[in-house]
């Protein structure tokens, strides 16, 4: 398992293409959001998604699975947007929401069989950078957060003595936030936060 340290501020571009190419092979890694540390893959990558369930304890013919895009753009590739929905989230987006959007055609094969799915673009340089280099978008999920010490969901080398042996690479990006996105589900019309989490809605 490496630790690769990345400034938010500017990431370096090797490094960022390093963290790439290994998720091409099909490598788990834990990076920065906006909000908590989350654990990914690519998203194409179907054994690295059920990877990644493994580790959460999931099913992922079940579970409520998140992928990070790069930007708007990029999020309609994989999701139908109607023009309300579109406009809260030019407003919004990057920042710490996650969409529940109906599922489009482009989805991967993992998600065909579902009706919606969560849409990440997180106000943070390092992942987002990851995400515009591998072309795809990440899986996401984030770290557990059932411990009495919160310095282990947000500092990255307490981080790394929970997962060691469970991903591949972990990136440190500075200490991480305590509170997950806001999430707002937009499959029935009319938007309607269902966890209100860091980020704060700007209609």
């Amino acid at each position: 398992m490496q630790l690769v340290k990345i400034y938010p501020d500017n990431p370096n571009r090797r490094a960022i293409q390093q963290i790439v190419e290994a998720l091409r092979n099909g490598d788990i890694i834990i990076y920065p959001t906006d909000t908590l540390y989350a654990i990914g893959c690519d998203a194409l990558n179907v054994r690295a998604v059920e990877r990644i369930c493994r580790i959460k304890g999931i099913d992922p013919d079940k579970a409520h699975l998140s992928i990070v895009c790069h930007d708007l753009s990029d999020i309609s590739r994989f999701v139908r947007i109607d023009n309300n929905t579109h406009r809260l989230m030019r407003k919004n987006l990057p920042g710490a929401f996650t969409f529940i959007l109906p599922a489009g055609s482009g989805l991967p094969k993992i998600y065909k069989q579902r009706k919606s799915v969560g849409i990440r673009v997180p106000d943070n340089n390092i992942a987002r950078a990851i995400v515009e280099e591998l072309g795809n978008p990440l899986l996401s999920t984030s770290i557990s957060n059932n411990h009495d010490e919160p310095e282990y969901t947000t500092d990255p080398e307490l981080i790394a003595e929970i997962y060691s042996t469970q991903v591949d690479c972990i990136i440190d990006g500075g200490y991480g936030d305590t509170m997950g996105s806001t999430i707002i589900d937009c499959t029935q019309g009319e938007a309607e936060i269902i966890r209100q989490g860091k980020g704060v809605v700007e209609e």
